[in-house]
């Protein structure tokens, strides 16, 4: 295991922008698939392409090509929903979720303001979104916190309707555990389609699905690029890469914990676990409890672990946690957990960060299903300038100006002075014409016809 100090650390943590990693097994399945050697994103564009031109009958040949059903049904019927049923403590964890995760974005300011003054008003309206899609990743098992920790921000926030995609399972099902959750939080729209083409239908609506003003949640290479791709047909929260956790200990962490906590993460594929820690001794106990806690995993979770913690791992010597969590806010992580004797007195010092989880009970496991905050999280250091999403992704703000006469007599001019600068003469002739009593038209005879007959001419 090498272990990172200094300049050489600092190098290691530094992001610099670059396209997901492509494996090569995505690529042959491509070639495969398409019958030539096409990148995601040629990929993706003749997806979308495809749904914007056919709508359902694209949907269903994408779905067939790619997941191996052709649904000729996209929508989850009321029947379905209604009927479908899971153990019933794993349905007791899904209300509890719903219930943690709602009580935690009804504390988040979200309303607007007017102010009245001398001047007049000034102020915002927040009006919700009128409708949202909430992609569902599919895969190996259900993401059933990844549709709570999205819809209930948006929820919260006033939303009236939202659909949800999700690709469809064996037999082309939805996983009753998606369908429960959904039944839950009173969302009755489901469409059994993923993928880059669930993104194009989102976006773009078809005769089956509705054209939504924004798209949330993760998803794999081609959805991220099918999301980047329709950003301004529609809006989308985040383009959300392989998940990071930065576990910052100090001696008196304990190593169990410490490996506990970075394997959580690196059992996701693609993740990147990276510790910092102020103790060489604990860095070497760590490596003991990775390895042991790995060959506990089964499989394929040991395999995908393990694939993290041999390619990916990053291990860092701090000469103290002042260096620790400089580093950590140079590496701006998705998660960052803080396994040191006071927590809590490190928090005035973290600046970028997607999540902090505070201490030995706060792990970032418990916090990805019922701590409370959405675990849809920045990743690739882009919580430099991102949030994890919360209710003010799912509003829109309206500026609100109502200044009186005796405001604009005393700030009319200047903003005319500044239109001149800025070479707009319309622009201060319209705050002008406010401030001065109105004369006699100089061109009594002009009107807009005889101008654009005039302009033909020239």
């Amino acid at each position: 295991m090498q272990v990172l100090q200094g300049d050489a650390a600092r190098a290691a943590l530094t992001r610099t922008f670059s396209e997901m990693p492509v494996p090569p097994s995505v690529l042959a399945r491509i070639e495969q698939t398409f019958g030539e050697p096409l990148t995601p994103e040629e990929v993706v564009s003749r997806i979308l392409s495809d749904v914007r031109a056919r709508g359902d009958e694209a949907l269903r040949d994408w779905t067939e090509r790619l997941d191996g059903h052709r649904p000729e049904a996209l929508e989850v019927s009321g029947a379905e929903l209604e009927a479908a049923h899971i153990d019933p403590e794993l349905h007791e964890a899904v209300r509890l979720a719903i219930r943690r995760v709602r009580a935690f974005y009804a504390e988040q300011p979200a309303h607007g303001f007017l102010q009245e003054g001398p001047d007049g008003t000034l102020g915002q309206l927040v009006r919700p979104l009128s409708r949202v899609g909430v992609y569902v990743p599919g895969g190996l098992a259900p993401l059933i916190s990844t549709l709570i920790h999205t819809a209930v921000p948006a929820q919260v926030a006033g939303v009236p309707e939202m659909v949800v995609a999700t690709p469809p399972g064996k037999g082309g099902s939805v996983h009753p555990a998606i369908l429960v959750a959904a039944r839950e939080l009173g969302l009755t729209r489901v469409f059994r389609v993923g993928g880059a083409q669930a993104i194009g239908a989102l976006a773009y609506g078809t005769a089956s699905v509705p054209a939504v003003d924004k798209i949330a949640g993760p998803g794999n290479l081609f959805v991220v690029l099918a999301k980047r791709q329709v950003f301004g047909a529609v809006g989308i929260e985040s383009l959300p890469g392989p998940t990071e956790t930065l576990v910052v200990a100090d001696d008196s962490a304990d190593p169990r914990f410490v490996a506990a906590d970075l394997l959580a993460q690196a059992e996701h594929l693609g993740a990147e676990p990276v510790l910092v820690s102020t103790s060489r001794e604990l860095l070497v106990e760590v490596q003991t409890q990775l390895a042991a806690q790995l060959e506990a995993l089964p499989e394929p979770n040991r395999s995908w672990a393990r694939d993290s913690v041999l390619e990916r791992l990053k291990v860092v010597l701090a000469a103290d946690l002042e260096e620790a969590l400089e580093l950590s806010n140079l590496y701006a992580p998705e998660h960052l957990c803080l396994l040191t004797r006071d927590p809590a007195s490190l928090l005035g010092r973290v600046r970028r960060a997607g999540g902090v989880f505070v201490g030995e009970a706060s792990m970032e496991a418990l916090g990805d299903y019922v701590a409370g905050p959405s675990h849809v999280m920045p990743t690739g250091g882009t919580a430099r300038f991102l949030s994890p999403v919360n209710v003010r992704d799912f509003q829109t703000i309206i500026s609100v100006v109502g200044l009186n006469e005796e405001a604009l007599r005393r700030i009319g001019p200047p903003a005319a002075r500044l239109a001149r600068a800025e070479g707009l003469e319309a622009h201060a002739r319209a705050i002008e014409s406010r401030l001065t009593p109105a004369v006699p038209d100089a061109h009594p005879e002009a009107t807009l016809e005889a101008m654009g007959e005039g302009r033909a001419e020239g």
